[in-house]
């Protein structure tokens, strides 16, 4: 059958539907809330149209838990009238990442140091099918941002500076996440957040995005363009204002430039409590189809929305025009014929092959920034001390997003550290200097440095709420100092979310490796430091030289030619 007959039938489909119901009833598909926030007899009441997970309580201890919590709510969803299916949605953007066990991948800044869309699109796809397995058929990823500003508590999220790189990468994760969307072993995904969310001055999350029209369409567009034209099931708005407009409330760039002139046909979801934060029902008239009616939203939405179709200040034809893209994509992904989760998927959550490939990405992200003398490779029966903290946390080493919203400072299931691999691959013992208060003598020490985990504004540098810097904290300083200054050749690692001022670090070590946030597979690194694997990751953001770079509203990226980084983007060396 062709694709304009398939898609006659998907659209008769979704009139005739629509055509029987209720106001209440279209409002209801437009309502996403969290699980734990409402009652079994309030998803039928109230005729929701997707659930969410975040965190908090959850839904079990074992993926059969999450799974039979959320068929239970699909069931009370189908005893309804007209029996429309749930959308079960999850911020999954580096693995299935609420789900303690599951593979946590790379975030997306070390896959853009990969380069590699074949990995990137596998990546997604597995994201896809432990998602699946926990009973998800929606998730929230990719963030197709362009960071400006290292500032930004979110540039993890990103796969890079570089527009063209992240068009790239993009497409591949789009293509892995949906495949074919009724398939039950893909979800539909969420290219976000729409947009100018990377680029606000001084790299503040929310903040205001003082772009041109044509800068707005160079750098940040193409990415969803590239999304919208691989069929991209859901584009989620952004917190950040543009034009002086919220985004939530910008009908100019959601409704008359992603709907009408992109050609998108999915649903605009909002972010969080984007309702009561963005103007009501004006971010309904911009274009938001359906609105995270979360931390008691729910009721002041639902009636406040119906109350403004009744007084006219939102047209029925918007309602009506939401909750077909929400029918149309529920439909596409086989919901009305397929609503619940494969039990057999279960067995497949963090499984070997799919650690395998987090593994290859740990090795390829990996950006090799200074090898002097060629230190590296390190010989395996060398006299080898790590040094930190950071080298035996699985939890530091993983970031935000991971089992938590703000990630965790401690190990997480199925993990394996890089002190783990490093005393896998040595022949001789490892010393251990945890805190930097050993006084071992060595040939070698591997300083393993970098961020506490974080997630969105907590993560802001030089907001009043964190205390994030674009330096290295001075106890990690002098982790390094101690070592160097004992003349023993150093190898410094640094997990980060973003390119850190560490020139005095780099200066001081022999060797240093940018290895970003690299998820649960921590012991692949051991294998590039000891040669097994040659060094293949090339810098996704260019590497400033000093705090100074960032006293204008951006550092040295690729738009600014007036500051000179200290690497530039695409750097890194191989053996």
């Amino acid at each position: 059958m062709s694709k304009t007959k398939t898609d006659m039938i998907l659209e008769q489909k979704v009139n005739a539907l629509l055509a029987k119901m209720t106001l209440e009833e279209k409002i209801g598909q437009m309502t996403q809330v969290r699980h734990f926030e409402i009652t079994k007899e309030e998803v039928s009441s109230k005729f929701l149209g997707s659930i969410i997970h975040t965190e908090g309580p959850t839904p079990g201890e074992t993926a059969t838990d999450w799974q039979l919590k959320f068929i239970e709510l699909q069931k009370q969803a189908l005893s309804t009238r007209l029996a429309i299916p749930l959308l079960f949605g999850v911020d999954a953007v580096h693995g299935q990442n609420t789900f303690n066990g599951a593979t946590i991948f790379p975030h997306n800044i070390g896959l853009g140091a990969t380069q590699n869309p074949e990995l990137v699109e596998k990546i997604a796809s597995i994201t896809a099918l432990e998602s699946q397995a926990t009973g998800f058929n929606w998730v929230f990823s990719p963030c197709v941002a362009i960071p400006f500003n290292e500032k930004w508590g979110r540039v993890y999220e990103a796969f890079s500076e570089s527009t063209e790189l992240t068009t790239a990468l993009t497409k591949a994760s789009v293509k892995g996440h949906q495949g074919v969307l009724s398939d039950p072993h893909t979800v539909m995904a969420t290219a976000k957040h729409f947009i100018g969310d990377g680029a606000t001055d001084n790299g503040t999350e929310g903040g205001y995005t003082i772009l041109s029209a044509e800068d707005v369409s160079k750098y940040l567009l193409p990415p969803y363009q590239a999304a919208v034209d691989l069929g991209v099931g859901a584009v989620m708005a952004s917190f950040n204002t543009l034009d002086g407009i919220s985004m939530h409330a910008h009908k100019a760039l959601i409704t008359d430039t992603l709907k009408i002139s992109m050609g998108f046909d999915g649903i605009v979801v909002s972010d969080w409590k984007g309702y009561s934060r963005f103007g009501e029902t004006d971010i309904i008239n911009a274009g938001i189809d359906m609105v995270m009616a979360v931390d008691g939203d729910l009721d002041i939405y639902q009636k406040g929305l119906k109350e403004a179709v009744g007084n006219g200040i939102v047209d029925q034809q918007r309602i009506d025009d939401a909750t077909k893209r929400i029918l149309r994509q529920k439909f596409r992904l086989g919901l009305f014929d397929n609503p619940f989760p494969d039990s057999a998927l279960i067995e497949k959550i963090g499984c070997a092959d799919h650690r395998n490939i987090a593994r290859k990405a740990v090795r390829e992200s990996l950006v090799l920034l200074k090898n002097k003398d060629n230190l590296l490779p390190l010989k395996k029966d060398s006299k080898i001390v790590v040094v930190g903290e950071f080298a035996e946390n699985t939890g530091l080493q993983s970031g935000g997003w991971t089992v938590h919203w703000q990630g965790m400072t401690e190990d997480y299931k199925g993990a394996t550290s890089i002190l783990n691999g490093i005393q896998q691959l040595a022949t001789n013992e490892i010393l251990y200097d945890i805190d930097g208060t050993k006084n071992y003598d060595a040939d070698v020490a591997i300083v393993v440095v970098g961020e506490t985990p974080y997630a969105e504004f907590f993560g802001d540098i030089g907001g009043e709420i964190n205390a994030y810097q674009l330096t290295l904290r001075q106890e990690h300083q002098n982790y390094i100092n101690k070592y160097a200054e004992k003349g023993i050749p150093t190898v410094t690692i640094l997990i980060s979310g973003r390119p850190l001022v560490t020139t005095k670090q780099i200066e001081q070590s022999n060797a240093f490796v940018a290895a970003w946030l690299p998820g649960s597979e921590g012991d692949s690194i051991a294998q590039v430091l000891f040669g097994d694997y040659d060094f293949k990751g090339r810098l996704p953001h260019s590497w400033p030289k000093s705090v100074q770079d960032y006293q204008g509203k951006y550092g040295p990226n690729l738009w600014d030619n007036s500051l000179e980084p200290l690497f530039p983007f695409g750097y890194g060396l191989s053996y």
